[in-house]
């Protein structure tokens, strides 16, 4: 193997490693404030949204706002069904039924 390529590697884990390694390392001996922690519980659905959002609100090249795509319209049913029953199986099985039940029938 190449050093040069060797070292790319090395370099790549560290940049990858540091960000992740940092923050534990720094707050893991600090009493953090009830505030932040309750903040830090919104991160993981504000991601996944980001993530979600353009994906079921979007369609075409280049991409366009379109709010009655499918997967939108199926999305409306299961965020009621995860806000009354708060629950992720439940929710899930929810979602993927729908969409199979669409993709079963306009197919």
């Amino acid at each position: 193997m190449n050093v040069e390529i060797l070292l790319i590697i090395i370099c790549m884990g560290a940049v990858t490693y540091i960000p992740r390694w940092a923050p534990l390392y720094l707050l893991s001996r600090r009493a953090l404030p009830s505030w932040f922690i309750e903040w830090l519980d919104f991160i993981p659905a504000a991601i996944l949204s980001a993530l979600i959002l353009p994906a079921i609100l979007t369609v075409g090249e280049p991409r366009r706002l379109d709010p009655l795509t499918p997967e939108f319209l199926l999305s409306i049913p299961t965020l009621l069904v995860a806000v009354k029953t708060r629950s992720l199986a439940g929710t899930v099985l929810t979602g993927m039924g729908l969409y199979w039940l669409v993709q079963k029938f306009m197919s």
